[in-house]
């Protein structure tokens, strides 16, 4: 069977660009009274004031971005950080946490943290302290009122990773979805194999985001959505993944698949490091697991 995936890069080549992307600056964006975004230096995070304390969504893509990110958090209000929530433990979504203070809670689903943990014992993008792991791990779904606000954690299986989580903010009907949906440099959805995400959990995962009354969707990187402009996406890889399906069950070959789906097949770089398309990592998750996603 054929093998598309990247050449791995050198441990220089990462951190050399993990340097370049902390630098980049950081733009906060309003979306309601209490609730705003804010992107560059990693994936986008969020800022949601409360009664009496900030609750932070994922932390940039290394310390000095945290402590660029808490900057601003205190252009906004003079309310503490009291709480963070991870949509998922890639880096460039955590690895600010080393800058912020300590005693806060971290919540995160337990696969985000085994992932971190792991991640930690590598040092691929350098080591958190204990302190910065999450300390509130939830599986499935977990409803919290935290500083006066309203979340729904919701967890519907593998997608973008093993641990992702959809943060929805009822009252606000706004979603922050991490890399679930993450348009900023990929044409497509960016799977995680070796985080256990899988593609059919990814077209399941955003369809049942959809069913939520929101109207606001804050991806993990690039712009926000409307509703329709994701059900737009959910369209074209389920389309996508269909005919992918269609093609295996007449024999056809990795090769002959990413030529007939050109168009939506190759993901550019991020920074020179290459990710596999949504198309070869469904064909190579439906040719080794009959079309089920990867619960491990």
């Amino acid at each position: 069977m054929a093998n598309d995936k990247p050449q791995s890069p050198s441990l220089e080549d990462i951190r050399r660009y993990i340097q370049r992307w902390g630098e980049e600056p950081l733009a906060v964006h309003r979306l309601r009274s209490n609730v705003y975004w804010a992107d560059g230096a990693g994936g986008n995070s969020g800022i949601v004031v409360g009664r009496h304390g900030v609750i932070v969504i994922d932390a940039k893509v290394c310390p000095d971005a945290g402590k660029r990110l808490l900057e601003e958090v205190a252009r906004i209000t003079s309310n503490p950080v009291t709480h963070v929530i991870l949509t998922h433990g890639d880096g460039d979504h955590v690895m600010g946490l080393a800058r912020f203070p300590a005693g806060l809670t971290i919540i995160a689903h337990e696969k985000c943290k085994s992932d971190m943990q792991a991640a930690n014992a590598t040092g691929l993008m350098g080591t958190l302290p204990s302190a910065a792991l999450p300390n509130h791990t939830f599986t499935a779904s977990e409803s919290l009122t935290l500083e006066g606000v309203r979340f729904e954690l919701l967890h519907f299986g593998p997608s973008h990773t093993g641990g992702d989580a959809v943060i929805y903010l009822p009252d606000q009907k706004v979603i922050f979805s991490g890399d679930i949906l993450a348009w900023g440099g990929s044409p497509t959805p960016t799977i995680h194999e070796e985080k256990h995400g899988s593609a059919i959990g990814w077209l399941t995962t955003v369809r049942e985001m959809l069913k939520l009354p929101a109207d606001t969707f804050v991806t993990g990187h690039g712009d926000v959505q409307t509703k329709s402009e994701v059900q737009q996406k959910l369209d074209q890889f389920q389309k996508q993944y269909d005919e992918i399906k269609a093609m295996i069950a007449r024999g056809k070959s990795l090769d002959e698949v990413e030529e007939a789906m050109a168009a939506d097949t190759t993901a550019p770089p991020a920074g020179g490091l290459r990710l596999p398309s949504f198309a070869s990592v469904a064909y190579h998750q439906l040719t080794r697991f009959e079309d089920t996603p990867l619960e491990r």
